[in-house]
């Protein structure tokens, strides 16, 4: 009581130390302080001064006051409070992640599964239903490391490496296809697997099957990196209501004019949206030059894709149509046949707003169906109609030139009907995506709705209007025009995780939160490193980005994040919070490494990788005992409570590769005016469309494991 009292006394004169206590929390008399006083060796942190302060009160007594000198006094609005210490490994509060035996999957977990488990400990996510998280508050770090080229058939016993990459693609296949009923992990035990791969067995409990995003119906495989560092959007009340919600801009937007050219159509994605092909986009030589419109077919008159070029110096500055003439199109149809749909009105609104043609059009067969309750048109309406097709290509070759833009929604549809081939194209359908991907597209009612808070098409029974669709579709491209290409670039897909973690993340007690810090701000940092330049793409984002040329430089880089620079100038001192990676050597041994947008980034190349001189050692053997040592450091690099994540990705995509391409040329080759189907050098039948959809799930069969250090 005594001592109490007489710190009590001297407050305002001379105050004792912050006593750390065995669970972290400051002695009675520092909770009362509004001063500390310090020495400068507690001020530098020295292991000194923590022990001594530690002990018992000293300084304490007026008759000390002589020997002062050479401290100081540091004010403060709140007491310091200390960050409990890490729980020791046989713990009550120690983290883990856990799975139950008896616990039922209904499917295997996929890649945002993983990315949900991160949000899930350092932010607001939703508690997972396939692991059980146990202590939250006490992880320190989490690091999630994309390996792409390992296969759960490595895991298996007594593998022959020197024979595993040397299988046909069907074998390949069926090698890593697994049972549609193995949604469960595999416990990892090293007497069941490789002696190279040991590490993984003393790392991580079980082998995960994780499944690659994608889509089996449509043979499409999404981006595993995506998946991972897109976080969905929050709830919010808003969200309840019924209805489309309008878009608002994500926090910190910044709008960024763009230029109307920027938005055009590759060849490649006209190829893949079944765009009529236009002799331009052919290859010069015999194809191009050889070229003929089959009957009752045109295009316009562009001979060269370069044609469409304006000078820099005849832009006007700031100019969103960068000199080009930019035309709105829609057109109604109506059935003539089976699958068989002819043009009936066609309407061109100019990029003012002004109507440059608006015509209805007799088709040349009779009509079976006129489609009122969506085209509008009615037989009392075409009746009385002379012009013809013929009439209306004519005059569209007058009004379209090499420097014309053509814009419109799903527009591929519309050329078909007036059978007009032209290669520059902007279609809302195209630079507006379907949140699940292509061949999805978003009607222009819903993006209507989201993006200009608009209704349309809301006649009952009388169809849609072409010229308020073709001014919706110029609206939706001005808006795109002046927010930038960011904006609404599948946006409801969610948030960067990265910023999620920085702006929702979450700090305990343990960890030094907001109470125990004097009101730090919560959020997470985080450091992406990668191969190629880590500050391009959805991981520049990240607090932190370290550029790699090796999975060398990858390990080297994860650690640098975990433990932090000595000055903290790039990475902070005692190092971020989050760390995603990705190591490329081992998919590139494998031949996994594609450009067939697997991922949005692209590095400076596939790497090569060093092999030991000896050839009786199997480089694939050799890569997967460097990367087993590689995972096992960085594993004994980590702080203790620290989360580690490791997942392929996807499974092995080449010959999902080779069918896409060939289904591409096809594609290519079909939408050729005057094309025959039985003249194509690739045929696309039913026994290709399976092959694609079997590659495809195996494509999207990867493995994750999941340890806590």
């Amino acid at each position: 009581m005594g001592k109490k009292s007489k710190n009590k006394a001297n407050r305002n004169s001379v105050v004792a130390p912050v006593i750390a206590q065995p669970d972290g929390a400051a002695s009675a008399g520092a909770q009362d302080a509004a001063a500390i006083e310090i020495s400068p060796a507690e001020a530098t942190g020295s292991p000194q001064a923590h022990s001594e302060s530690s002990g018992s009160l000293k300084r304490s007594s007026t008759h000390d006051a002589e020997e002062d000198e050479g401290w100081k006094t540091i004010e403060h609005g709140r007491p310091i409070k200390k960050a409990k210490k890490l729980p020791g490994g046989a713990s009550s509060r120690y983290p883990a992640i856990t799975f139950s035996e008896q616990a039922r999957l209904q499917s295997k977990i996929n890649v945002s599964s993983l990315r949900d488990l991160i949000l899930y400990i350092f932010a607001d996510g939703s508690a997972p239903q396939w692991v059980s998280i146990k202590h939250r508050p006490e992880f320190r770090k989490i690091v999630a490391v994309m390996i792409p080229g390992l296969e759960e058939a490595m895991f298996k016993k007594n593998v022959d490496f020197t024979t595993y990459s040397n299988l046909s693609p069907d074998q390949a296949i069926e090698r890593i296809a697994s049972s549609p009923d193995d949604y469960y992990p595999r416990a990892l035990k090293r007497e069941n697997i490789s002696e190279l791969l040991h590490p993984f067995a003393d790392i991580f409990p079980y082998l995960w099957p994780v499944r690659a995003p994608g889509d089996d119906k449509y043979g499409k495989l999404h981006s595993p990196v995506q998946a991972m560092l897109t976080a969905p959007p929050p709830k919010s009340k808003e969200e309840k209501r019924a209805g489309v919600k309008p878009v608002s801009d994500p926090q910190g937007w910044q709008d960024q004019r763009t230029r109307v050219t920027e938005f055009l159509a590759t060849p490649e994605e006209l190829v893949d949206h079944q765009f009529p092909s236009h002799p331009a986009l052919l290859p010069e030589g015999e194809r191009r030059n050889n070229f003929k419109d089959p009957e009752g077919w045109v295009h316009t008159r562009v001979k060269k894709l370069v044609d469409g070029n304006v000078p820099e110096a005849d832009i006007e500055q700031g100019s969103i149509t960068a000199g080009r003439e930019v035309l709105a199109l829609d057109c109604e149809m109506c059935v003539t046949g089976e699958n068989e749909y002819s043009l009936t009105r066609i309407s061109l609104i100019s990029w003012d707003g002004t109507v440059v043609l608006d015509e209805l059009v007799k088709p040349d067969k009779p009509i079976i169906d006129y489609v009122t309750r969506f085209s509008g048109i009615t037989k009392e309406m075409l009746d009385p109609v002379t012009t013809t097709l013929k009439d209306i290509q004519a005059r569209l070759l007058d009004i379209l030139h090499p420097k014309t833009i053509l814009l419109g929604h799903s527009l591929d549809s519309d050329l078909k009907a007036i059978h007009l081939a032209h290669p520059f194209i902007v279609d809302t359908s195209i630079i507006f995506p379907h949140p699940r991907g292509p061949p999805l597209k978003s009607s222009l009612k819903f993006l209507a709705q989201k993006y200009l808070s608009r209704e349309i098409q809301i006649g009952q029974g009388t169809g849609h209007d072409s010229i308020e669709d073709a001014k919706t579709c110029l609206d939706l491209v001005k808006k795109k025009c002046e927010k930038g290409k960011a904006w609404a670039a599948g946006e409801s897909q969610g948030e960067n995780l990265f910023k999620r973690l920085a702006r929702a993340g979450t700090a305990y007690r343990a960890t030094a939160g907001p109470e125990a810090t004097g009101g730090l701000p919560t959020g997470k940092s985080s450091a992406a490193v990668d191969w190629g330049d880590a500050t391009r793409g959805i991981s520049s984002a990240a607090t932190v980005t370290i550029s790699c040329s090796s999975d060398a430089e990858v390990e080297v880089g994860i650690i640098r994040a975990v433990k932090g620079d000595p000055d903290g100038l790039e990475v902070p001192g005692g190092g971020v919070d989050f760390v995603w990676a990705r190591m490329r050597e081992l998919e590139a041994l494998q031949g996994w490494w594609n450009r067939n947008k697997l991922v949005s980034e692209e590095a400076v190349g596939p790497p090569v990788v060093a092999t030991s001189e000896d050839a009786a050692v199997c480089p694939l053997e050799e890569c997967l005992a460097t990367l087993s040592q590689r995972v096992k450091r960085i594993y004994d690099e980590l702080p203790k409570c620290t989360a580690l994540i490791v997942f392929s990705g996807t499974g092995d995509p080449r010959e999902m590769s080779r069918l896409q391409a060939l289904h591409n040329q096809h594609k290519k080759e079909y939408n050729t005016p005057g094309s025959n189907w039985d003249q194509l050098s690739v045929q696309w039948t039913d026994v290709e469309v399976q092959a694609l959809k079997k590659a495809v799930r195996a494509a999207r069969n990867g493995i994750g494991f999941i340890g806590v250090k």
